[in-house]
């Protein structure tokens, strides 16, 4: 399984060029109309591509959305998802870890989440908090009980190789994996929070921590880069996508799923003969019907 070519699409063993990392839209993109009538075109798509997933029941596919609060990822997720049949989709969003959650190793409460074979896995943030979040936020790991080396980034090591390991593991056994980071502007998540504190509608969108979480932002963007730069592999590969114009961003997730769609190649099953001989007669036992 080859990955989908893209501008955005993170470098493997690379580092990562300025170009990759760009929050706006190319000069030549098309406008918010031309954005919303080409992501239109790709949902009707994945519809009937989702569909050949399902049937064939032997492989699925996670995708993984990261990024800073206000990115998109929720109406990212609800704008591309649209017109997926739910019964073959499953959300979830990984927040704050249970008590429960942390009695265990950083793996394992997205390990109980993935798809099944036949389905789409969508995780809102991801394992890759491990790397992120408590990156920044070191204090966090007081509450995993877990033995520290003595160097923090020998630590940050440890857990890339466990996430590539993990990943190639779950790309051997059937997961084709894919991995968005919405790379939207420090300005623009600044415009977005106050839309959030001037629209009543928004409000309850609003935290005082993620305010709290922008005086880390250099923090944050080092921790990104690395990240991407340790885990973005052929089997799992990251896209950093543009995201301080929504319409835009959204057009270039569904273009990418549904070009690994196409490339996973789904297909509906195919009756054996003893089944087409079977089918046959049921045919015919139907039109005889009184």
């Amino acid at each position: 399984m080859k990955p989908v070519m893209s501008p955005y699409l993170v470098p493997f063993k690379g580092q990562l060029k300025p170009s990759t990392l760009t929050t706006e839209p190319p000069e030549d993109a098309p406008g918010k109309k031309g954005c919303k009538k080409a992501l239109g075109k790709e949902i009707d798509r994945l519809d009937e591509l989702q569909r050949r997933l399902y049937a064939e029941d032997r492989r699925s596919l996670l995708i993984l959305f990261q990024a800073m609060d206000a990115a998109g990822k929720d109406s990212t997720i609800r704008a591309v998802m649209t017109g997926v049949d739910p019964s073959g989709c499953q959300v979830f969003s990984f927040k704050q870890p249970s008590k429960e959650e942390l009695d265990h190793d950083f793996l394992w409460r997205t390990t109980q989440a993935l798809p099944e074979r036949g389905r789409i896995g969508i995780f809102n943030r991801s394992y890759y908090e491990e790397t992120l979040v408590v990156r920044v936020h070191p204090e966090y790991l007081e509450a995993q009980r877990i033995d520290i080396p003595d160097g923090l980034d020998q630590l940050w090591q440890q857990r890339f190789e466990s996430i590539r390991q993990y990943e190639r593991h779950l790309s051997e056994n059937g997961t084709v994996i894919l991995k968005f980071w919405l790379n939207v502007s420090k300005d623009e998540q600044r415009n977005r929070f106050l839309s959030r504190l001037d629209e009543a509608r928004k409000n309850w969108k609003f935290s005082i921590k993620d305010v709290e979480e922008r005086q880390h932002w250099d923090s944050y963007m080092h921790a990104y880069r690395q990240t991407l730069e340790a885990t973005s592999r052929p089997w799992a590969p990251w896209y950093a996508i543009p995201a301080d114009d929504k319409p835009y961003m959204r057009w270039q997730v569904a273009r990418i799923i549904r070009k690994t769609l196409e490339g996973m190649e789904p297909r509906y099953p195919q009756a054996d003969q003893d089944e087409a001989k079977r089918f046959a007669e049921m045919r015919q036992l139907l039109n005889n019907e009184p």
